[in-house]
């Protein structure tokens, strides 16, 4: 069975850090572009940043740039989002999607025919 999961997510003061993991069962991770993607209520579903896990290209959002750090480990067939310097604003639920395009796109309809996990909520307190 296919499976793409999110985890990580959690309570952290301002300024503090988190790391999110997107693991994949069922599918190696090897030419698939990942997306990290987070929604706030009432808000919509914003990409923050996604890597290609052969060449590593990676792409970030103007709002988590300089803050945020994807990265995969193909050996595990999971992909990382270091969270560092965190706002409030960066409360979401984050989750992750994986599909076979190249490059990497923060644009959640690129990923449409591939495979979605169920999120992980991250509250970032003031």
């Amino acid at each position: 069975e296919v499976q793409l999961q999110a985890s990580g997510g959690g309570l952290v003061q301002a300024g503090g850090s988190l790391r999110l993991s997107c693991a994949a069962s069922g599918f190696t991770f090897r030419d698939y572009a990942i997306g990290w993607f987070r929604q706030a209520p009432g808000k919509e579903r914003e990409g923050v940043s996604c890597i290609f896990t052969t060449d590593r290209h990676t792409y970030y959002s103007d709002s988590v740039k300089g803050r945020f750090t994807v990265s995969n480990d193909n050996a595990k067939n999971t992909v990382y989002l270091q969270m560092n310097s965190l706002k409030p604003e960066d409360t979401a639920v984050y989750s992750c999607a994986a599909d076979t395009i190249w490059p990497c796109v923060l644009n959640s309809t690129a990923y449409t025919n591939g495979y979605w996990g169920q999120g992980t909520q991250v509250t970032v307190s003031s």
